[in-house]
C-alpha cells in the first residue's frame, strides 16, 4: 500500500467514525444502540461514488476485511468475558432444547420452499440447512449494550448461538465433501471435522481447569503483561478455530470464557483490561465489524429476485420464531422472550453466502438461486438487528429476568 493509499484510506476511516457518531448520538435518543448507526452508515456509503475505490483496490479491501475480523474477535472476546460458565450449566438442558426446535423449522420450511419451486431434493436439503445458522456476533453486541448478556434472553441467545455454530460447520463441511464428490477434489471429509471439534474442545477445557492454577505461579507482573497474555490467548483460540474449521466466533468466545477466572482474580488489573477491551472493541474494531457488514449488504438482489428473496427470508424467520414458540408452553420462556429470543437467532451474516457462493462456482445452483441467497442474508443483516433493538426497548424492562 503507497502513502497515498494509506492516507486515503486513514481519511475514509475518519469520516466513518464522523458519520457513525452523529448518527449514534441521534439513535441513542430512540433507545437504538449507538454501535448499528455504523451499520447504515456503511450502507448509505456503499452507494456513493467516492466509496467505490474500497472494493476496486484490492489492498483496501484486504485491509477493511482484516479489520473487521479483528472486530468480530475483539467483540466476542469481550462477550466471552462476560459468560459465567457456572449459570449457563444450569440452562444447558433448555438450551439444547431451544437449538433443537431452532434449527428443525427453518431447515423443514427451507426445505418445502425450495422443492415447490421446483429444485431437486438435494438442492433443497442444503438450502433448508442454510435457513438455520444464527450469526451471534451480530447480535450478541446489541444485547451488551441493553445489558442483557446475564439475562435469560441472553443466555439462551449465547447459548443457541454458539450450539449454531457447530451447525455452520458440519454444513459448509457437507456442501464442501458434495462438491468435492462431484468435482473429484479430495477433502477431509466429515471424520476431518469431528476430530477438529473434539480437538479444540479438548484444549479449551484443559486451558479452563488448569490455566487458573498455572497463573497462581506466575502472575503478570502489570497491565500490559496481562494484556499480551490476554491477545496471547485471544488470536491462539481465535487461530485454532479457523484451523479446525469451527469459526473464530466459537474461538474468541472461547478465550473470553477462558481468561475470565484469571481476570477475576487479577481483581482490579482485570477490572481495568475487561474495561479496555469493551471500549477497544465498541469504540474501534466493533464499528468498523457493523460499517463493513453493512457496506456489503447488497440490496439490488430484492429488485432482481423479490419473491424468491422474501420466501428465503420468510422460511428463516417464521422457522426460527415458530422453534422459539414452542418453548412457551413447555413453560422455559414467556411469550415476549420468545419473540425476542426467535427474532435474534434469525441474525445472518456470512455462512449462506460462502455456502451459495460454493455451490454457485460449483454450478450446481442457478444465478436466480445465488442471487435469492445473497439478497435474503443482506436483508436479515440490516433488518434483524433494527427489530431486535426495537423489541428490546419495548419489552426489555419486561424481560429483563436474571438466571
Amino acid at each position: 500500500m503507497s502513502e497515498i493509499e494509506l492516507g486515503e484510506l486513514l481519511l475514509s476511516l475518519s469520516l466513518i467514525f464522523v458519520l457513525t457518531y452523529i448518527l449514534g448520538s441521534f439513535l441513542s435518543k430512540f433507545r437504538v444502540p449507538s454501535i448499528l448507526a455504523a451499520l447504515f452508515v456503511g450502507m448509505i456509503l456503499s452507494y456513493t461514488p467516492f466509496f467505490s475505490f474500497i472494493h476496486a483496490t484490492q489492498s483496501f479491501e484486504t485491509t477493511m476485511t482484516f479489520l473487521s475480523d479483528l472486530g468480530v474477535l475483539f467483540l466476542l472476546f469481550y462477550i466471552g468475558l462476560q459468560i459465567e460458565l457456572g449459570e449457563m450449566k444450569k440452562s444447558s438442558t433448555d438450551i439444547v432444547w431451544l437449538t433443537v426446535l431452532n434449527t428443525v423449522f427453518p431447515f423443514i420450511f427451507g426445505v418445502i420452499a425450495m422443492l415447490l419451486y421446483g429444485y431437486g431434493w438435494a438442492i433443497a436439503l442444503v438450502i433448508g440447512m442454510t435457513r438455520m445458522p444464527t450469526a451471534e456476533a451480530v447480535i450478541v453486541p446489541i444485547l451488551d449494550e441493553f445489558k442483557m448478556i446475564k439475562t435469560r434472553v441472553g443466555t439462551f441467545i449465547i447459548g443457541a448461538g454458539v450450539l449454531d455454530d457447530i451447525i455452520e460447520v458440519i454444513l459448509v463441511g457437507i456442501v464442501s465433501i458434495w462438491i468435492g464428490s462431484k468435482t473429484g477434489e479430495v477433502h477431509g471429509g466429515i471424520l476431518g471435522l469431528i476430530a477438529g471439534i473434539f480437538s479444540f474442545m479438548l484444549i479449551s477445557w484443559i486451558f479452563y481447569k488448569w490455566m487458573p492454577r498455572v497463573m497462581k505461579k506466575w502472575k503478570p507482573k502489570n497491565l500490559s503483561a496481562l494484556m499480551i497474555f490476554s491477545l496471547v490467548i485471544l488470536f491462539g483460540f481465535g487461530g485454532f478455530g479457523e484451523y479446525v474449521e469451527l469459526g473464530m466466533v466459537v474461538g474468541a468466545i472461547t478465550a473470553g470464557v477462558v481468561m475470565r477466572p484469571l481476570f477475576e482474580n487479577e481483581e482490579k488489573k482485570g477490572e481495568l483490561l475487561t474495561s479496555t477491551t469493551q471500549t477497544l472493541s465498541y469504540g474501534f474494531f466493533g464499528v468498523i465489524f457493523f460499517f463493513w457488514v453493512g457496506f456489503n449488504a447488497d440490496m439490488k438482489g430484492f429488485i432482481e429476485e423479490p419473491i424468491l428473496a422474501v420466501i428465503l427470508f420468510l422460511a428463516g424467520t417464521i422457522g426460527k420464531l415458530l422453534g422459539v414458540f414452542m418453548m412457551v408452553p413447555m413453560k422455559k420462556i414467556s411469550f415476549k422472550e420468545s419473540i425476542i429470543i426467535g427474532t435474534g437467532l434469525n441474525a445472518r451474516l456470512t455462512t449462506e453466502i460462502i455456502v451459495a457462493q460454493l455451490l454457485f462456482s460449483a454450478a450446481i445452483i442457478d444465478q436466480k438461486l445465488f442471487t435469492a441467497l445473497v439478497a435474503a442474508s443482506a436483508f436479515s443483516t440490516i433488518i434483524v438487528p433494527l427489530l431486535f433493538s426495537l423489541l428490546i426497548g419495548f419489552w426489555g424492562d419486561e424481560v429483563y429476568r436474571e438466571k
